[in-house]
């Protein structure tokens, strides 16, 4: 049979043919597609013709169609469905990838049409293409002499193995992290559901009899906030920490050191003082001081209220006997106060959102009443696990829209975490709409059981579903600014905004009932929840922060600036940005921060919180807008969420908002105020 990749596909919306894909065909379809491009981009550098934006930008738009299919489909599996022959081919794959990028930005006839083309009325999409395209080729070593271009690639080709070497490590020792217990009793605390997962978890794994608590990617672990096993709850905690710090063959630390090296001197190459002040010099941040400056007046306040919240903690902890409190004490303990302080006990709420009902209910009726789109399952499509599930989106007036995949259940060879991404950009160019798809991690039940998810979970798809819209709505000529295709500390606004609508009074009573007697959540409990939103944002800002200032300590490294010790590096980071609290470990610590040694993020995870700074400000329009509103939703869609990174995002922003964005909003929710 003919490889799937090398044609277009026939299904709507040109999802992959995944029931027709074999993981042998991906070698294959990536060699084809590396040929075909390159035979494209040497057709554009061979025209006769003067350079203009037809025969030598947007014909770049056109290259690589092969190669892209291959590329969404591929490493969409290199995160949600990793299993060994992937990451083989992953690891052949890698630096082929990069050195083909490599042989497009560095070649210098190319480079010469692109520097030539005139933006004399063009479009302003198109003339801003032409920017981005010069700005990309110049961050990838355009203008650097023979020799710089040669070290470019030699440290190209290294990161790339070193990236996927990070996150093929990190998924082994997450998965034998996981705490295997055989005893019942030392997961008390945890609901019969939970309880049950562990069970069907450990036999899936070939402990029958015994129970199974995985790893999410975070530090902090969800049973801790339930376990009454002071032991259960250190070794959990521990479990989590020590992942890429153990002396095995998993250890990522080295890999972190060497990659922040390499990192920095081809920041130097490019005539940038560290890879920090590289990623953020095309963000939306004016400046790296600016993002210094904001997280610095951040964390004070951050840590005080952490401290006052320990001050409760330990109160609720001596009822107990426990006279020192310890980091893997927090979650129990906050939760305790937050029951005692609020009367809202978040563990009892899973009954109230089982996953059916938190996404038609919920999710998608959200949207619907927001945006007027319609969902429908259709089974008759695949998707590359038979987890994932398939409905296509229409518009108000029946208008296809596009598709949305959503894959739910954690497995062994699906990353840690939650995450959005694409199989198919949408672009009026190539003619093509979006196909996006979201991950999460939430535990299987057994056969027959309701899927329960937790507070937090439902935040998460929530959230993740945001980044689906952005994705879904696009309405951009050019593939290059298609949907989240945007700076990083922008990408997560939209995400952030759609956390909003989980508890606005029509969604959340539409959704939250509970899964056996249908009665809906109570309007008193969520009174409590919303009046309690900020008990545990001391915790939550301070283990933010360690998390992304440990990320610009890393990549404010010095060229031949080389870290021997990266655990001392770490508590040295810390401890000078004055978040190194015992009792608050950061959100990631280097041995499994994905995001910077294996992802987009490097350098970028203060986006989070710079893009909640917008977030926090278009959710305050919203409650003095009326709130979910067709209205409203469309004049989101309109001026921001379709527009991609076809204008600067934060003209989007300001179209959308009428003004800059303020911070007091932000301030006040986190209680930072």
């Amino acid at each position: 049979m003919s490889n799937p990749f090398l044609s277009t596909s026939p299904l709507p919306y040109q999802l992959p043919p995944f029931e027709q894909i074999s993981p042998d065909d991906y070698l294959p379809a990536f060699k084809a597609g590396f040929e075909e491009h390159l035979a494209e981009i040497d057709a554009i550098t061979r025209d006769p013709q003067a350079p203009d934006f037809g025969n030598t930008i947007a014909a770049m738009e056109l290259a690589g169609q092969t190669l892209a299919r291959t590329a969404y489909a591929f490493f969409t599996l290199t995160a949600a469905d990793a299993t060994d022959q992937v990451q083989a081919i992953q690891q052949e794959v890698g630096p082929q990838l990069a050195a083909h990028e490599d042989s497009i930005h560095l070649n210098k006839a190319l480079w010469a049409r692109v520097e030539a083309v005139s933006v004399e009325g063009l479009d302003a999409e198109s003339a801003r293409l032409v920017d981005e395209y010069r700005r990309s080729f110049i961050r990838a070593g355009a203008r650097l002499d023979d020799d710089g271009q040669a070290r470019m690639r030699e440290l190209n080709s290294r990161l790339s193995v070193l990236g996927t070497d990070y996150a093929q490590k990190l998924l082994r020792d997450t998965n034998a992290s996981a705490l295997l217990l055989t005893d019942a009793a030392d997961l008390d605390g945890l609901s019969a559901d939970d309880i049950a997962s562990a069970a069907a978890a450990a036999a899936e794994a070939g402990s029958e009899g015994s129970y199974l608590l995985p790893l999410i990617l975070p530090t902090s672990q969800p049973a801790l906030a339930s376990l009454t096993s002071r032991e259960t709850r250190r070794r959990l905690l521990e479990a989590s920490l020590n992942r890429g710090f153990r002396a095995n063959d998993d250890n990522t630390l080295a890999i972190a050191a060497e990659m922040a090296a390499l990192r920095a001197e081809r920041a130097a190459l490019l005539g940038f003082a560290s890879h920090a002040e590289f990623a953020t010099d095309n963000q939306t941040a004016p400046s790296l001081d600016a993002i210094h400056a904001m997280l610095g007046k951040l964390a004070p306040p951050a840590v005080r209220n952490a401290n006052a919240e320990a001050e409760l903690l330990r109160a609720a902890a001596r009822r107990d006997g426990i006279e020192e409190l310890a980091a893997w004490d927090w979650s129990y303990y906050s939760e305790q106060v937050r029951r005692e302080k609020f009367s809202v006990d978040r563990s009892a709420l899973r009954p109230y959102f089982e996953l059916e009902r938190v996404l038609a209910d919920g999710v998608f009726y959200a949207a619907n009443r927001l945006y007027g789109i319609s969902f429908t399952e259709r089974p008759d499509l695949s998707g590359y696990h038979p987890d994932v599930r398939v409905w296509e989106v229409k518009n108000e007036d029946g208008s296809a829209l596009g598709l949305f995949l959503g894959d739910y259940y954690t497995r062994d060879t699906k990353a840690g975490g939650a995450w959005m991404n694409s199989l198919v950009h949408q672009s009026a160019l190539l003619g093509t709409q979006a196909v996006v798809i979201n991950n999460l991690n939430i535990p299987k039940p057994p056969a027959g059981e309701p899927t329960l998810l937790s507070f937090d979970e439902v935040v998460t798809a929530f959230h993740e579903f945001g980044h689906a819209l952005h994705g879904l709505f696009s309405d951009v000529t050019y593939p290059q600014f298609s949907g989240t295709a945007v700076p990083r500390d922008f990408v997560e606004y939209p995400s952030q905004v759609n956390e909003m609508w989980m508890l606005w009074p029509e969604v959340v009573a539409n959704f939250a009932r509970h899964h056996v007697t249908g009665e809906p959540l109570p309007g008193e409990i969520i009174d409590r929840i919303e009046a309690a939103s900020t008990w545990g944002e001391g915790f939550g800002t301070t283990e933010y922060l360690g998390a992304a200032l440990l990320d610009l300590a890393w990549h404010e490294l010095s060229p031949g600036e080389a870290v021997a010790d990266p655990q001392q590096f770490e508590a040295d980071a810390l401890a000078l940005a004055g978040v190194a609290l015992d009792l608050v470990p950061p959100r990631y610590r280097t041995g499994y921060f994905k995001h910077i040694f294996a992802g987009g993020y490097a350098a970028a995870y203060y986006a989070y919180i710079w893009s909640e700074v917008l977030d926090a400000d278009t959710v305050e329009w919203f409650k003095d807008n009326g709130g979910l509103t067709r209205e409203n939703g469309e004049r989101f869609r309109r001026e921001l969420l379709s527009r991609g990174n076809s204008i600067d995002p934060l003209e989007a922003f300001r179209n959308f908002r009428g003004r800059e964005a303020a911070i007091e909003p932000l301030l006040h929710r986190r209680g930072l105020d």
